[in-house]
């Protein structure tokens, strides 16, 4: 009930303040226009599981699960939690960029869920619908990705260590030894923690010593294609690569693609270095057949740690963590086993 009186108070004061706002018929309009376009926006890429009121009633917003494999696997992890059985009246909303995220967040605000669950497309500007949230008495958990917001607009954050994941993989690369490294770097989503804790580490070494070179750097936006056509552009202007640091296996497998058909060998004791991350098990199995190199490991399984920080709240505990990290490590070509393999990927 104090939820739907903040909501109600919070409805009321937006409506007098695009009144106020408004100094024209025109300039009304397109506040109207904006506001209908960014429910729609959110209403496109929304499913819901059930409209009970006598459950925990929560609203997850995502990136697309066809973004990886390890998004794929995320969003049915958390499908396979929040469903009727366990007491969840779940909606999702997906989306690869960050204000339409935010326009579903808005939306999901104004369901009056209880709990509001965010994987975020970027890392800046959500203190407002954050405060949004807290507002109208909803409790907002961070899951997958960090944001650059005041620790107190979130009761609890389940993540990867993205800049971990960075550092490990890149210790591991300069761990080879090779007398240069000439790396064609292939950036995810720009802005995202993912691609700003991969790209940082390395962009730290290459500055930090005079034979690592970067032949080229550029964002596939986690697309498959997107780095064949990189890595083949830099096959053809004749600039010499043997490192492929890919910020997840789809550009890895797209980058390989393009080694292959210019006939360049790849993997343990060949021409050049695969990295990849996130250990889909075809890309495991691909390190295992010792054609790529490394693999970072990024843990898409978050919603049991979600769910029992809910039951805590529920039960009027405070979460005995404020931010949960995922155990996470990576893989070398000349050391993994079946039995990797199959415990790690997803």
């Amino acid at each position: 009930m104090k939820k739907k009186i903040l909501a109600a108070v919070m409805a009321a004061t937006m409506v007098f303040s695009l009144v106020a706002c408004g100094s024209s018929d025109a300039g009304s309009s397109a506040a109207t226009g904006s506001a209908n376009a960014a429910t729609e926006s959110a209403s496109a890429g929304t499913t819901s599981s059930s409209s009970s009121g006598d459950m925990i009633k929560v609203g997850i917003i995502n990136n697309d699960p066809n973004e990886s494999g390890y998004r794929t696997a995320n969003d049915k992890d958390l499908k396979a939690m929040f469903t009727e059985e366990n007491g969840y009246d779940a909606s999702f909303a997906y989306s690869l960029k960050n204000d339409e995220q935010i326009a579903a967040a808005q939306k999901f605000i104004q369901d009056e869920v209880d709990y509001l669950l965010i994987s975020a497309a970027g890392t800046s500007g959500w203190d407002s619908v954050l405060q949004d949230a807290q507002a109208a008495g909803i409790q907002v958990i961070l899951f997958d990705r960090t944001i650059d917001a005041d620790e107190s607009l979130y009761v609890a954050s389940i993540v990867s260590d993205m800049a971990k994941e960075g550092q490990t993989a890149v210790d591991w690369l300069a761990s080879q030894g090779l007398d240069s490294y000439n790396i064609i770097h292939i950036q995810g989503v720009m802005g995202s923690a993912a691609q700003i804790g991969r790209t940082g580490a390395l962009d730290a070494q290459v500055a930090a010593n005079d034979n690592w070179n970067m032949v080229t750097q550029q964002t596939a936006e986690w697309n498959a294609e997107t780095a064949q056509q990189i890595v083949q552009s830099v096959i053809d202007s004749g600039k010499e690569f043997n490192v492929i640091y890919a910020e997840n296996d789809d550009m890895a497998k797209g980058a390989v693609a393009a080694l292959d058909k210019a006939n360049i060998s790849h993997g343990v004791g060949k021409d050049v270095i695969v990295m990849g991350f996130d250990c889909n098990k075809w890309a495991l199995e691909e390190l295992l057949a010792g054609n790529w190199n490394y693999d970072g490991q990024c843990n898409p399984f978050q919603a049991s740690y979600i769910d029992a920080i809910i039951k805590d709240l529920e039960n009027g505990k405070t979460p005995a963590e404020k931010t949960i990290i995922m155990d996470e490590k990576g893989f070398d070509a000349t050391t993994i086993t079946q039995e990797d393999v199959d415990n790690y990927g997803i």
